[in-house]
């Protein structure tokens, strides 16, 4: 699971982090010192889970969950126990009072993990309609090659024509087989059986060449099972 930190406190930051290294199954993907900084993150990226301090200066931990249209799987990070309430509210995945131990802070991310998993989509690839101009095109997720970012709207790729509509990154990678597709830049889903092979962090679709980012490179090794 790809995840971030977000707490004033350093000291708690780098305990979060000494933790999370702990782990095999987290990725941590940034640390963040206030909310306003988290935010461009989460944006950005394809976050798993949050782990969130409740009370920050501006813009408190609430406020950022507020924000977010669409949330990852959330661990509250809190000196206080008042916030329980708050954390059953957003429907929160644990809430860790501080200071935090490794054995409780283990039993939360099992729980995010359970979570996650029970709302990934099936592994199998199945139809799904798009809007073509006035017509609604039945096309199966199986035929898709890539896809695209193009500011409000994705493109789907397929080998018989490319498909606008408007959704974001985000949303149509959590419709999709999450064990046949990945995300691997900020503008492009690739569908991992269709890749022809990977050079100098370059992808070769066909014709097509698709950059790898940084932030999204362990991932997709992890998921192509690559021997290193």
């Amino acid at each position: 699971m790809k995840c971030i930190i977000v707490d004033d406190d350093q000291i708690q930051r780098e305990l979060l982090q000494a933790y999370i290294g702990e782990l095999d199954n987290l990725i941590l993907a940034g640390s963040f010192e206030n909310a306003q900084l988290a935010l461009k993150a989460l944006q950005d990226e394809d976050i798993d889970l949050l782990f969130l301090d409740v009370e920050m200066p501006r813009m408190s931990g609430l406020d950022l969950l507020k924000s977010l249209s669409r949330k990852p799987q959330i661990i509250l990070v809190t000196s206080y126990e008042k916030y329980a309430v708050d954390a059953f509210d957003f429907d929160v995945t644990d809430f860790l009072v501080k200071p935090i131990d490794f054995a409780r802070f283990v039993k939360a991310v099992n729980k995010a993990s359970e979570r996650m998993q029970r709302s990934i989509p099936t592994d199998e690839d199945y139809d799904m309609f798009v809007k073509d101009g006035t017509q609604l095109i039945k096309i199966n997720t199986g035929d898709i090659i890539f896809i695209t970012a193009l500011s409000d709207y994705v493109k789907i790729a397929t080998p018989q024509k490319e498909y606008a509509i408007l959704y974001t990154m985000k949303n149509i990678l959590d419709k999709l087989p999450r064990n046949k597709f990945c995300r691997v830049h900020r503008s492009y889903i690739i569908r991992l059986d269709k890749i022809d092979k990977i050079e100098d962090h370059i992808i070769e679709i066909g014709d097509t060449l698709i950059p790898i980012s940084k932030s999204y490179r362990d991932d997709l090794y992890r998921k192509l099972n690559l021997l290193k």
